[in-house]
């Protein structure tokens, strides 16, 4: 079993999801893969509302695939149950990020999932672009 430290720094943002019936699998509980669509929510939301846009990002010529991925599960989320997507970043370099998640379920606050995901800074042709310094100050800035 991977025992990977996930820490969460200030600043954490928040956000919400209910899980839908089409987020669950045959078993009644949230399909695994769908935990990745969930990072992401969170991570749109912390740059929108932190840095900036990832709409503002592709119109200055900038993508950020995701080009690595954990995901360590913890316990089950079902259909209705009302999430908590915990985001931070973790480090910051000149072509890649990487955030931190954790996932909370509501009414209880345990800890169902937690992971990262690491991002490359790419042009629309898919080569490295460094990430702008405006971008990087930002988020060394928040990370203070």
């Amino acid at each position: 079993m991977t025992k990977l430290k996930i820490n969460l720094t200030p600043p954490v943002h928040e956000c919400f999801h209910r899980v839908l019936y089409s987020d669950t699998d045959a078993g009644g509980v949230v399909y695994n893969a769908n935990y990745l669509r969930f990072f992401e929510l969170g991570r749109s939301e912390f740059m929108r509302e932190l840095v900036i846009s990832y709409n503002e990002m592709e119109n200055q010529g900038y993508i950020m695939p995701v080009v690595e991925s954990y995901l360590r599960f913890k316990a089950p989320a079902h259909y209705d149950d009302m999430l908590i997507i915990k985001t931070a970043i973790q480090d910051i370099k000149e072509v890649s990020c990487r955030f931190n998640y954790q996932i909370l379920h509501k009414e209880n606050n345990s800890l169902l999932v937690k992971g990262f995901t690491v991002h490359a800074s790419v042009n629309r042709q898919g080569k490295l672009k460094k990430l702008p310094h405006d971008f990087i100050d930002k988020l060394v800035r928040l990370k203070v």
